[in-house]
């Protein structure tokens, strides 16, 4: 078994290796962060499929269903394996360490690693459905951000742009040097060209998640009351020019309007519901990538502090929304809500105000800068608490097989969940 110290080496937002016990733990630190529910469903839990389900809000979403659902079923994710020269992927690691507390809560699920975007994804997960789990699904979670898709339908590759539409846009964006020294800086993205928007909401928009849905239901694998959600963001007016109001923002758009065609689809078809769920800024590894988002997150920690709702407390929220445990609060556009901490008036005039005053000599006043550091190192595993990163470790974890384990009470390791 190959066991390397690791260290970690980045260029900008993006690191080279991921640790594999820093995954694990960060893992392990969201499942306890979740609360848990009163009561847990009777029998084997729901079945539930995640597309999306190794990083950011689809890990919350796979977390917080296992505890706040009791869900068994699918996760679906596209990660890169461990090599001679390089570790795996974060995702593959977190996915590992899921599978692992999965299995200790007596709940069987399967993650499966490819494509989603193809056909034969939708195969095999159909077939899973089908041979595994009782041959009905009961819920969907959608929360997919790839830069490229090739629709299966045509065999044409899209690729998705990040760029204001109609004129260019000038903003301020928080970047760091290889010593970890911030800076404020401005950057001007020019605007979307030719068929930019198109390309990006092929992407990025409903398209996928409605063939999702039309392949299941095709295979007659819908329950009764079947539910899904996809994971969307709306933000702040500081961004919302290369954001809401951009080419991701379109694919915004397409995503909430295919909701509304699958809802009303699903409640002739099972009595069923899609809502897309808009959560609250978060560091991922996705966001990380727009111009601007670093530096209003930090800035919106720095307002928020410790008000800042994480990921897995929103995402309970949503399955407690989904299941039925809490009402389910849509607004005007039939769209649950889990941002209201971060959209009020009161905070954003206090954002926007940091906002103007932020520069290179006044940003470590105005911004939390070392809970944003230590959130984007802990994506790689890196930066988590009671980590000693010079101890080897082993980097060749293995993808989790598809073998049922009943519940052992005890993680790999000694370790409890």
């Amino acid at each position: 078994m190959t066991e390397r110290v690791l260290t970690p080496r980045n260029r900008g937002f993006l690191f080279l290796d991921s640790h594999p016990a820093g995954c694990r733990q960060l893992v392990v630190d969201m499942w306890q962060a979740c609360p848990a529910p009163s009561r847990m469903p009777e029998g084997d839990g729901p079945v539930a499929l995640v597309i999306g389900s190794s990083a950011g809000y689809g890990l919350a979403a796979t977390l917080a269903g296992l505890k706040r659902a009791g869900i068994r079923g699918i996760g679906v994710s596209f990660e890169k394996a461990p090599t001679a020269r390089r570790t795996a992927t974060a995702g593959w690691y977190r996915t590992a360490a899921t599978a692992d507390i999965a299995r200790t809560a007596g709940r069987d699920l399967v993650f499966l690693n490819g494509d989603a975007f193809s056909d034969s994804m939708k195969d095999q997960v159909a077939d899973l459905i089908e041979q595994r789990f009782g041959g009905r699904l009961d819920y969907l979670i959608y929360s997919v951000a790839a830069p490229r898709r090739t629709d299966p339908a045509t065999g044409t590759t899209y690729t998705s742009v990040l760029k204001p539409i109609g004129q260019a846009n000038r903003t301020k964006t928080l970047v760091f040097d290889g010593e970890g020294v911030p800076e404020v800086r401005d950057v001007e993205t020019g605007a979307a060209e030719g068929d930019d928007v198109e390309q990006t909401v092929a992407v990025m928009g409903g398209a996928d998640w409605e063939r999702w849905i039309g392949h299941l239901a095709t295979r007659g694998l819908l329950a009764d009351k079947f539910a899904t959600a996809a994971l969307s963001y709306i933000g702040s007016p500081l961004t919302a020019a290369i954001y809401r109001q951009g080419t991701i923002g379109a694919a915004k758009t397409h995503l909430e309007t295919t909701a509304r065609t699958l809802n009303d689809r699903l409640d002739k078809t099972v009595g069923g519901r899609a809502v897309t769920s808009v959560n609250g800024a978060a560091v991922t590894q996705s966001s990380t990538a727009i111009p601007g988002i670093a530096l209003y997150t930090g800035l919106l920690r720095g307002v928020l502090g410790e008000n800042l709702v994480p990921p897995i407390r929103q995402l309970a929220a949503l399955w407690d929304q989904l299941t039925g445990a809490a009402p389910l609060a849509l607004d005007d556009e039939g769209r649950i809500r889990l941002d209201t901490f971060e959209l009020t008036d009161a905070v954003q005039a206090a954002v926007a105000e940091r906002w103007k005053a932020a520069t290179t000599a006044t940003i470590t006043d105005l911004a939390d800068l070392d809970w944003f550091r230590a959130e984007v190192r802990r994506l790689y595993g890196f930066s988590v608490p009671d980590i000693d990163y010079t101890v080897p470790v082993a980097t060749d974890v293995p993808w989790p097989d598809h073998t049922p384990w009943p519940a052992s009470g005890a993680m790999p390791g000694g370790r409890r969940c």
